[in-house]
């Protein structure tokens, strides 16, 4: 799965780590999901979506678990005004390297690529038509899983300077596009990957969480090549796995030195806690032999 890329620069990504919630009692950033944090997940699968930077914005003072190599982390200024100050954060922050970003939140275990490479293909195909995709699917408008124009972070930072903290007051004064769940999946790897949007759904309370943890992990195709292919290991596999080293596991691999990984033909990696979607295809190669 390729990499979202635009005529004119790169799209960004932006995770809004939140906080404590009052709801969850614990920190939603730190919460396990199939071998990885909510927020180690989010921000990586947008770092392996998206072809410019990808930016964590933090409360004042918030420890973070681990992120992935290469993730930059900001700070809002003023803590508790909820995902507008976020929202001018992170885009102020890319503005001079990216036009276009997708904005999260960080407790979305089941998002895709492919509903990420959709919201800002959209955006990128209706420049300059519109300032936001705001995806109105599943019954509510989703700001926290929207594409926004970088050059939006002055208005948005005035508007939470003005006390208006609503994303919906943004939404007023820019051209907004809200394509529903019938026009996103008119898309069709969104439509065959993840044909529920389930990538919108988040973890409010600990139902929620309880709920996100039962579901399987994705399933995947894996397959090993060269020497590791020996011992009747032949063809591609179907496994349930959240991260590559699972998918080692699940095939009798151990992710070390030995070995390394090509994510869908077309990304090369060793990282452990690399997150996987449903429908991905991760080939084993033996390092030692040039893989």
């Amino acid at each position: 799965m390729a990499r979202v890329s635009i005529s004119d620069g790169a799209a960004a990504g932006i995770v809004l780590a939140g906080g404590r919630s009052s709801r969850m009692g614990e920190p939603k950033a730190a919460l396990e999901w199939h071998g990885s944090t909510l927020l180690h997940r989010t921000a990586a699968l947008l770092g392996r979506t998206v072809d410019g930077p990808v930016v964590v914005v933090r409360a004042p003072g918030q420890e973070l678990p681990a992120l992935p190599a290469g993730v930059e982390v900001v700070e809002d200024p003023v803590e508790g005004l909820g995902p507008m100050q976020g929202i001018a954060t992170g885009l102020a922050t890319v503005a001079a390297r990216a036009p276009i970003a997708f904005v999260c939140s960080t407790d979305m275990p089941f998002l895709h690529p492919a509903f990420v490479q959709r919201v800002l293909r959209v955006l990128a195909d209706l420049d300059p038509a519109v300032d936001v995709v705001l995806p109105v699917a599943r019954g509510f408008p989703q700001p926290l899983a929207a594409g926004y124009r970088t050059a939006l972070a002055e208005l948005v930072a005035k508007l939470v300077a003005d006390g208006q903290l609503r994303p919906a007051m943004l939404f007023k004064q820019c051209r907004v596009a809200r394509p529903d769940d019938a026009e996103l999946l008119t898309d069709a790897p969104l439509a065959r990957l993840d044909p529920d949007l389930d990538s919108l759904v988040n973890v409010n309370a600990p139902e929620d969480y309880a709920a996100a943890r039962r579901r399987p992990a994705p399933q995947i195709t894996v397959q090993r090549y060269g020497a590791l292919a020996s011992g009747g290991h032949h063809g591609p596999q179907a496994v349930r796995a959240g991260t590559l080293a699972a998918a080692a596991a699940a095939t009798g691999l151990v992710l070390d030195r030995h070995v390394v990984a090509a994510l869908n033909g077309d990304q090369i990696s060793r990282d452990p806690a690399l997150p996987l979607v449903a429908g991905d295809v991760v080939a084993f190669l033996s390092a030692d032999a040039g893989g």
